[in-house]
């Protein structure tokens, strides 16, 4: 359970409909597989010892009886295994049948669940034989030993309060008052449902929705045990529609008739995190309690850790997802020109990918506003290390675009800026490279009061969070399209308006740019090429993203990010590799803060951003010794990082 994952697993195993001994046997098998694979949480279908068809034999002291016999037999094959197992099955107590799951860990019956809501209703009619549970709280006797049946109760991990489950059963899902909402609200994380839902046309996909749905609301792991090929046929049909998710997020799910066990893995301290940040202070008081005791392991992770969290694998998906951005961008900046009116736009053009996505949010947002594009103006600004390609690029887009272009040189103005303060232009350092961008940004301002406008911003979420800007230089706007869009999805972007623009020359251009190296171009060309690549001197955006989500979204330390991203990027990046560019993370992103606390406005379009007036509020001189040495001790902890690559704090400020 390391790193606050814990493996879970639903299973549904072979059965006879009343052959409680047979089906003991069953899932007797199946537990000693999930300790075999380290399954913490293992969960079998409703009334699974008997079957959910016995139909009027759950009348029967015979059946109700093998029951409990199997249940015992069940429970003591559980000797020496600390994984915490629910089974179903029909329960006598005080003259009534109660419908229940049973909560079996290391060779102990630790507490009996009632089901709450009975369907009654078409193919159903549990309340012929079960009575609810209503507010139920009484011992049953089971094989000489005393069981407390408790409805609502949850089950809490000893040393480890993030591992908290709450059960359901079958109709308690289904229902407007789920039972799963009072079990999230007395600390559950993980709510189990023991269910038999048969199988009918759509179903599986309504199914699927709602365990989805009920984990995103709960913020809560789920996992969906059904009942499958085993149940009597008479009248229905199982399929064993087995699902784990995690808030809102389907992890695994099992195919649609084919008994067996699905297993992954739950992240309980990112649940804990999300909770304590959405709904601080909103858990009522915790109700009854059993304990168990998990064993501790490493957990070896087999859920897929997702390399670019900020872009969707599917394509259609990414398509809609693009497509969608594009338009809040431009629809943020549209209601800021006319709130201001805004004579014209002024952009900034490198040839390079954010000015490019820039540009074309603004072109968006014009013909939205049903205004000429001319009033878009796009400013080329050569200087010391532009390009011919770059520089032939942002004339190209803008002339194919039909935007007002404009070059202004700025290559005198900076050399005399320099030797005004007694610097050497031969010293190709901090300061001549910000003189650059402070002069760039010196002519955008001035430009824009000079047509009455307004000076977009290009720089991107990625840059933002390493503080790859320069102080009152390109760090400045007058609003910032790009600001919660980052670097890895600034390019598809960039892509899908490649595709779909319909002018094959635009898209020509476009493609070129994707395929430019990513540079601030301040330092000296070399024949002709880009001598200063980001990536070089800051590393791999793709990273970057990485270790921004998981920092910023989920809240993980910096040991937890180490370990997601040398398994997300295996065979990539060398864990000696993750650890210098997560160090560089770490470092820039706290040392940089003071330039995201005096951003300008822009647009909001996902979950991770980091206005100062919205999502991310974080002091300028906060400390991130705690966060290194988090790190210093999950590499020492791994045998493949022996290389120790540290990065100089004197380097993170580059103003």
């Amino acid at each position: 359970m390391k790193d606050g994952f814990v493996k879970v697993a639903a299973a549904t195993p072979e059965i006879r409909v009343a052959d409680c001994n047979y089906n003991a046997d069953k899932i007797i098998e199946m537990i000693a597989e999930a300790e075999r694979k380290q399954v913490d949480l293992l969960v079998f279908p409703e009334l699974c010892v008997t079957g959910y068809t016995a139909g009027d034999l759950f009348y029967t002291d015979t059946l109700l009886d093998g029951a409990k016999a199997a249940l015992m037999k069940i429970a003591e094959a559980t000797n020496g295994i600390k994984t915490l197992i629910f089974v179903g099955l029909p329960v006598k107590c005080d003259g009534k049948v109660y419908n229940c799951a049973a909560a079996i860990s290391d060779g102990d019956i630790i507490a009996l669940i009632p089901k709450k809501n009975l369907p009654n209703y078409n193919e159903f009619y549990e309340k012929r034989w079960f009575e609810p549970a209503g507010k139920i709280s009484r011992d049953v006797e089971i094989g000489g030993r005393t069981v407390r049946m408790e409805e609502g109760a949850l089950f809490a991990a000893e040393g480890f309060r993030e591992f908290t489950v709450g059960v359901e059963l079958c109709e308690d899902l289904w229902v407007a008052d789920s039972q799963s909402i009072a079990l999230a609200k007395k600390g559950a994380n993980i709510i189990v449902n023991l269910s038999a839902s048969d199988e009918t046309v759509g179903k599986a996909e309504y199914r699927r929705s709602l365990v989805s749905m009920q984990s995103a609301k709960l913020v809560s792991g789920y996992v969906y045990a059904d009942a499958g090929d085993g149940e009597s046929t008479t009248d229905l049909v199982f399929s064993g529609h087995n699902i784990i998710a995690e808030n809102g997020k389907i992890l695994k799910e099992s195919n649609l008739f084919e008994n067996g066990m699905i297993i992954s893995e739950i992240d309980v301290k990112f649940l804990d995190y999300e909770r304590r940040k959405l709904y601080p202070g909103a858990a009522e008081e915790p109700g009854v309690a059993f304990a168990f005791f998990p064993e501790e392991r490493e957990t070896e992770l087999t859920r897929k850790i997702d390399s670019m969290p900020f872009v969707p694998e599917c394509a259609g998906e990414l398509d809609k997802r693009a497509e969608l951005i594009l338009n809040m961008q431009a629809r943020g900046l549209v209601k800021r020109v006319r709130h201001t009116s805004t004579g014209a736009v002024v952009v900034g053009v490198s040839g390079g990918l954010d000015s490019c996505l820039a540009l074309l949010v603004c072109i968006r947002a014009f013909k939205i506003l049903e205004r000429p594009l001319s009033d878009v103006v796009a400013i080329s600004m050569p200087c010391f290390g532009t390009t011919q390609r770059t520089k032939s690029n942002a004339q190209k887009l803008a002339e194919l675009t039909g935007v007002t272009f404009r070059t202004i040189d700025i290559k005198k103005s900076v050399a005399r800026h320099l030797a005004d303060i007694g610097r050497d232009e031969s010293v190709t350092d901090v300061t001549y490279e910000n003189a650059q961008a402070r002069e760039r940004t010196q002519v955008l301002m001035d430009v824009a009061n000079s047509l009455g406008g307004m000076v977009i911003g290009t720089g991107d979420l990625s840059e933002l969070a390493l503080g790859w800007a320069t102080y009152n230089g390109d760090h400045m706007s007058m609003y910032g399209v790009n600001a919660s869009v980052p670097k890895t999805l600034v390019r598809h972007l960039v892509r899908y308006e490649a595709d779909n623009c319909g002018d094959k020359k635009l898209a020509a251009v476009l493609r070129d740019i994707l395929a430019t190296p990513v540079s601030p171009e301040l330092l000296p060309a070399k024949d002709g090429e880009i001598a200063q690549k980001t990536e070089d001197i800051v590393g791999p955006y793709e990273l970057h993203d990485f270790f921004l989500y998981n920092f910023v979204r989920n809240g993980f330390g910096a040991g937890k990010i180490y370990r997601l991203a040398c398994l997300a990027f295996r065979g990539k990046y060398s864990p000696e590799v993750v650890e210098k560019w997560l160090r560089k993370f770490i470092s820039r992103f706290f040392s940089q803060q003071f330039k995201r606390s005096c951003l300008p406005d822009g647009v909001k379009v996902g979950s991770v951003t980091l206005s100062p007036r919205g999502d991310w509020r974080m002091p300028s001189d906060a400390c991130r010794t705690l966060w290194e040495a988090e790190l210093d001790e999950r590499v020492s902890e791994s045998d493949d990082s022996v290389i120790r690559i540290k990065v100089s704090s004197k380097s993170a400020f580059n103003g």
